[in-house]
């Protein structure tokens, strides 16, 4: 089945798989995490209720029940699974993909991710097996937990948060069944009303013509910051006062605001594509352990875990926290940073001129190429800059990170596309321009 990935099971519904598929993975998910009952969430694409139907058709017709969580944002089932003991949850959702994608984000206990290296391969082989039919047929019991979510997220926005101006856009996804009832309705929403079919803009903020409705309304209210959600809402971003996208990594260093106190340190996360000015900014304020990991929740949410990590994220613009079981939540990372963009404005700082400070290198952004040999374009690029000049640092755990005296680049294939996926960072424009142009010729000399 071509749905399943390295983080999730996802793709275009009835063509990478369908609603057999679906109940297959039901059937034998139990059995793949020894357990007889399954929390499930969905989100408010139009092929969720049928994606819903099957999986809970397979579930109980294994012997387990299903435990209905209704819709829900993909963190809030991430919640559930760890506060009320589940061993095991499916959220229905393709996150930020188009309206004929869909897909199943499974956890086990915890809230710990389930990925191709730690349960779907061995799930996709189960699904080649003979579907037999439990005697005990499972039930289905609602689950409804939201109010007590919602009373969770409120603890961490800030007070004075009448004090900001704001602009918000839900990009018609699960953010709108929630955000009005945490931070409160008495700020500038676009697009809150749930609509799966995204009538919009897709539910991507990676994506600059995303964000341009969302860059115009806070221009045209004069709010101190943007933010976006994507369509599950685990992804987070924002637009600053002027109206211009922020780079998702830098809000890892402006948390440090809200996170570094004292001399005690403390233990952050970032992902393998992160400016060389994050870890650097968070030094400056205090006493900082910073590491870089593999990209995506499958691997993030563990190594946080792991390393006792107070937070971290990604330059996709996820963000996670110890205080939310290690797993990611845009909710609570918007919470964060306005308590962040309150103690600027105390300052007099505003968000431009707070990552102004931060940012301290000319970066490409991530640079997409469709290429059939993406190992072998990885090698030579590799190759290259070995031979030819002096490599300060080299990681080689989610593609290559090679770092030099005044630049660094990392090549990577991605985990859920069929893209090799390219940032190079320079302390000077010119550099970035030159390197940029040697590594692009590399890889389309391969293409």
């Amino acid at each position: 089945m071509k749905a399943f990935h390295a983080y999730d099971i996802r793709g275009i519904y009835n063509e990478d798989f369908d609603k057999h598929d679906v109940y297959k993975v039901g059937f034998f998910l139990p059995q793949l995490l020894n357990t007889n009952k399954i929390l499930i969430g969905r989100d408010v694409r139009i092929s969720s209720p049928e994606a819903f139907d099957y999986l809970c058709q397979g579930i109980t017709d294994a012997g387990a029940n299903v435990y209905d969580a209704g819709l829900c944002t993909t963190p809030m089932v991430y919640w559930f699974t760890a506060k009320y003991d589940f061993d095991a949850s499916v959220m229905i959702t393709a996150s930020h993909n188009g309206k004929e994608y869909n897909g199943l984000k499974v956890s086990r206990a915890g809230a710990k991710p389930v990925g191709y290296d730690t349960g779907l391969s061995d799930l996709e082989k189960m699904m080649q097996g003979e579907v037999v039919k439990n005697s005990t047929k499972g039930e289905i019991i609602a689950f409804d937990k939201k109010a007590e979510y919602i009373e969770f997220q409120k603890t961490y926005v800030p007070k004075n948060i009448a004090d900001l101006n704001i602009s918000i856009d839900c990009s018609n996804g699960m953010a709108g069944l929630i955000v009005k009832d945490i931070i409160g309705d008495n700020h500038n929403y676009i697009f809150d009303t749930l609509d799966g079919s995204f009538p919009n803009h897709e539910a991507n903020p990676l994506v600059a013509e995303n964000t341009a409705d969302l860059r115009k309304a806070v221009v045209a209210n004069k709010s101190d910051i943007g933010i976006i959600f994507d369509g599950d809402a685990d992804r987070v971003m924002f637009i600053d006062e002027k109206g211009e996208f922020i780079s998702p990594d830098l809000l890892i260093a402006a948390m440090g605001h809200y996170f570094i106190k004292g001399d005690e340190e403390i233990k952050v996360l970032q992902d393998i594509r992160s400016s060389k000015a994050v870890g650097e900014y968070l030094k400056s304020l205090g006493n900082t352990d910073i590491n870089t990991w593999r990209v995506g929740r499958a691997f993030a949410a563990p190594k946080l875990d792991e390393i006792n990590g107070v937070f971290g994220g990604e330059l996709a613009g996820h963000y996670y926290f110890k205080d939310f079981y290690h797993s990611d939540s845009a909710m609570l990372a918007t919470s964060i940073i306005l308590h962040v963009v309150l103690k600027m404005k105390d300052q007099g700082k505003t968000v431009s001129q707070l990552i102004g400070d931060i940012r301290a290198y000319s970066n490409s952004g991530e640079i997409n190429y469709r290429i059939e040999n993406k190992s072998g374009a990885m090698e030579a690029v590799k190759s290259h800059f070995e031979a030819t000049e002096k490599v300060t640092k080299l990681m080689d755990f989610d593609g290559y990170r090679l770092e030099f005296e005044d630049w660094w680049f990392n090549i990577r294939p991605s985990n859920t596309e069929p893209y090799l996926r390219l940032i190079v960072e320079a302390k000077q424009d010119d550099m970035l321009e030159k390197k940029l142009g040697v590594i692009d010729g590399i890889i389309r000399g391969m293409m």
